[in-house]
Parts: C-alpha cells; sequence; structure tokens
C-alpha cells in the first residue's frame, strides 16, 4: 500500500512534470546501450594490458565509489550553488517520490526519478571520462586510458542499474534477487526522512559507508 501522502505527489509530480511521451522503458534501454557501446568499445581496444595498468581498474572503481558516496552525501542532499538542480531533483523529488514506506514504481512512466537524464550520460562521457582519459594517455598510455573510461562509464551503468532494481516491486523478479535484496535492504533505510541526511550513502555498494561510518546499525 502506498501512504495517501506519497500517491498525493506522485500524481501530482507525474502531472507536472512527466511528459506523456515519456518512455521510461526507452529511456532505460538509451542509457544501458549508450554506456554499454562506450564499455565494450574502450574494453575492446586495450592492447596486451601490462600488470600496472591493470590496477587502474580497481583504483577507478574505488575512486568512483568515493565520489558516488561524497556527492549523494553532499551536492544530492545539500544546496549548494551551483548545483542547485541537483538537489533539487534528489532530495524534494526524489525522496518524495519514493520513500521507505513506498520504494516501488508502479509503472515504467515512473522510471524518470529513477534514471539520471539522458542527457547526464553526454555530459558524464564528454566533460569527465572523455577529458580525464585523453589526459591519462597523455601522462600514461592509452591502455590506462581506455581501462579507465571503461571502468568509469561501466560503474556508471552499475549505479543506474542497480539503483533502477532497487525500485522495482520487492516481490517481482528482479526484487527478489539476493544481491537485489541485500543492497536494497541498505538504500531503503536511506530513503527514511528521519535518516537520510546521516546514513547510506552509497547507492551501489556500500564501502565508503563503511570507511566513513556512515552505514546505518541501528542508533538514531
Amino acid at each position: 500500500m502506498i501512504p495517501e501522502k506519497v500517491a498525493a505527489f506522485r500524481a501530482q509530480f507525474r502531472d507536472k512534470y512527466i511528459s506523456p511521451r515519456y518512455s521510461g522503458v526507452a529511456h532505460l534501454l538509451f542509457t544501458s546501450v549508450a554506456s554499454l557501446s562506450v564499455v565494450v568499445y574502450c574494453a575492446a581496444t586495450v592492447r596486451a594490458p601490462r600488470a600496472w595498468e591493470l590496477v587502474t581498474v580497481p583504483a577507478a572503481f574505488l575512486f568512483a565509489n568515493f565520489v558516488e558516496w561524497r556527492a549523494h552525501r553532499g551536492v544530492m542532499h545539500h544546496r549548494t550553488p551551483p548545483f542547485q538542480l541537483v538537489f533539487e531533483r534528489h532530495t524534494p523529488s526524489h525522496h518524495g517520490f519514493y520513500t521507505h514506506e513506498a520504494m516501488a514504481a508502479e509503472s515504467p512512466r515512473d522510471y524518470y526519478m529513477v534514471l539520471f537524464p539522458p542527457v547526464l550520460i553526454v555530459f558524464f562521457f564528454g566533460l569527465f571520462a572523455l577529458p580525464v582519459g585523453l589526459v591519462l594517455a597523455w601522462l600514461t598510455t592509452a591502455n590506462v586510458a581506455r581501462l579507465f573510461v571503461a571502468t568509469a562509464v561501466g560503474y556508471f551503468l552499475t549505479y543506474e542499474w542497480l539503483h533502477f532494481a532497487y525500485h522495482q516491486p520487492a516481490d517481482g523478479f528482479i526484487g527478489r534477487r539476493w544481491l537485489v535484496r541485500t543492497l536494497r535492504a541498505h538504500h531503503t533505510l536511506h530513503h527514511d526522512v528521519a535518516r537520510m541526511q546521516k546514513w547510506n550513502f552509497n547507492i551501489t555498494f556500500p564501502i565508503c559507508d563503511a570507511l566513513f561510518g556512515t552505514t546505518f546499525r541501528g542508533e538514531d
């Protein structure tokens, strides 16, 4: 059952912000295909990587996990210039649309409030992954650059897929998977308004939550 307050918020938000032409399935497919294309291309063009070059993968993964944790704890939950729109989309909108009592999307139209806007993929690749990759290619090797871009974009896609999974029905095929159930429980606690400013900021794997003491363990 969806609490009346949440149901009213969702209805108002859909009418005001989600176009009748919006397709949640197309949104998910675009994110998946675009991201996978970058990952596959970069991985396929790596040539005879040396051991030290392969360290790029775990290093980029851990760095991405920290960025996810820091951004979520920071600009996504605190109105900080010039990132006010990030805060508005996340804290009032996403947390109003999905609460710890109502985590599941009711239809593909509700994916609008789970997935990042498609333009963000262009932004993330064109203004972050690609420039950093070019700098790494100049400072190190082409293999390091390609491994970094593949890992960074792959992490972004993992974030999108896992976050999407958490907001599917808990009794559905996706929701019943062991990994989804475990990580969803972590994320659901974050969607409690009383806890969202202090606990469980990792959306993917709660590595930095464990390292920096922000995993909720029952204390208020």
